[in-house]
C-alpha cells in the first residue's frame, strides 16, 4: 500500500478532531541522565505518546529507554527524537484497517498492522534512523519467550533486527502469530515483565522515571478463572501458559512495587487520571482517545516541578 492510498483509505476514517493541534518537532541532542520505563497497555499508550511528547519538549532526553508493549512503540519514538509522531498514527490511523482490524490480522498476523505502522506509515513520517542508529540513547524492548515464559530484553545495540523485537513485544496472546526473533517465538512483553523498573535498578541507573498506563492504586482481579482456556491454548508452551494465568497477580506485585518505589522517592512514577480506566485496549472513539493524549500532556507538565527536583537531587 502507497502513500496515496493510505489517505485514500483513510479519508472517510475518523480521526481526532484536533490532530492538527499535536506538536511536531525534534527533540534537542541534550541527553538527561537516568532511564525511562514505559509501560503498555495497547490504546491506553496514547496517554504515554503524549507524556513522552512533553518530555522531550521540555529537553528531557533519557541516557536509557525500557518499554513494554505499546511502550516499546512509543520508545522508539522517543529514542528517534520525534515528537507528537506515535500520537499522529495512533490518533489519525485508528480506523484504517491495515492498522487495527481484519487487514491488520492478514498481513500481520496479528491485531495490530506493524507492516502498517513499520513500512507504509513511515513512508508518510518516516522514523529518523539516523538519530536511532546513533545510539546516544540505549533502548530495550521487553518481550517474553514461549519457551519458557521468562522476559527477554532485547537492546537496540546488541539485537540484529530492533523492529521484529518490538513487533513481538507487542503482540498480544491469542490474537498474534508468535514472533520470531533470534530464533525463538516470543509474543507480548507485558505477559513476562509489565512494568519493567527491577530491570532498570538492576542496571544500576539513579534516576529511573516510570510512566504507568493506569492510576496510582489501581489492582487487577487475580482469579484463574480462565486457566484451563489458557492451557489449552498454549498446552506446547506450558511455562508460558502458566505465567498468562498468573499475570494479573504478578502486575500487581509490580504496581504495588512501584509504588512503594516512588513513595520512597527511590524513582519517579507518572500516573494518569482515571479517566484512562475508560478507554479500552482497542478503544475506537476518536475523541476519547484524543482526550487522553491531552490528559497525558497536561498531567505530565503538572509534574515537571517535582520530576526536576527529583532529577537534580
Amino acid at each position: 500500500m502507497g502513500n496515496s492510498d493510505i489517505k485514500d483509505e483513510n479519508r472517510n476514517k475518523k480521526v481526532w478532531s484536533k490532530i492538527d493541534k499535536i506538536p511536531k518537532k525534534k527533540a534537542s541532542d541534550n541527553i538527561t541522565k537516568g532511564c525511562l520505563v514505559l509501560e503498555g497497555g495497547a490504546f491506553r499508550g496514547v496517554f504515554t505518546n503524549a507524556v513522552v511528547d512533553y518530555l522531550m519538549y521540555q529537553d528531557l532526553n533519557f541516557e536509557s529507554v525500557i518499554g513494554v508493549s505499546a511502550g516499546a512503540l512509543n520508545g522508539l519514538n522517543y529514542v528517534a527524537g520525534q515528537i507528537g509522531r506515535g500520537g499522529r498514527v495512533n490518533l489519525t490511523y485508528r480506523h484504517n484497517p491495515s492498522y487495527v482490524g481484519l487487514k491488520a490480522i492478514k498481513e500481520s498476523k496479528g491485531v495490530y498492522g506493524f507492516d502498517f505502522v513499520f513500512n507504509d506509515f513511515n513512508e508518510i513520517e518516516p522514523l529518523d534512523m539516523e538519530r536511532v542508529n546513533s545510539k546516544k540513547q540505549r533502548f530495550v524492548a521487553v518481550a517474553t519467550a514461549l519457551k519458557d515464559g521468562k522476559p527477554a530484553y532485547f537492546e537496540l545495540s546488541k539485537t540484529p533486527d530492533i523492529f521484529q523485537a518490538v513487533r513481538a513485544s507487542a503482540s498480544m496472546p491469542f490474537v498474534s502469530k508468535p514472533v520470531i526473533v533470534e530464533g525463538e517465538k516470543y509474543l507480548d512483553g507485558g505477559s513476562g515483565d509489565k512494568i519493567p523498573c527491577q530491570w532498570a535498578i538492576d542496571e544500576g541507573y539513579d534516576k529511573i522515571v516510570a510512566v504507568s498506563t493506569r492510576p496510582k492504586g489501581f489492582r487487577k482481579d487475580e482469579s484463574e478463572k480462565n486457566a484451563d482456556r489458557i492451557r489449552r491454548f498454549y498446552r506446547k508452551y506450558p511455562e508460558f501458559a502458566e505465567g498468562l494465568i498468573h499475570v494479573n497477580r504478578f502486575e500487581n506485585e509490580q504496581r504495588a512495587y512501584m509504588e512503594k518505589l516512588h513513595d520512597e522517592g527511590r524513582i519517579y512514577v507518572i500516573y494518569p487520571t482515571d479517566f484512562i480506566n475508560d478507554v479500552g485496549r482497542l478503544e475506537g472513539d476518536m475523541e476519547k482517545l484524543g482526550h487522553l493524549y491531552y490528559v497525558g500532556y497536561e498531567e505530565t507538565k503538572k509534574h515537571m516541578d517535582e520530576l526536576r527536583a527529583y532529577l537534580n537531587r
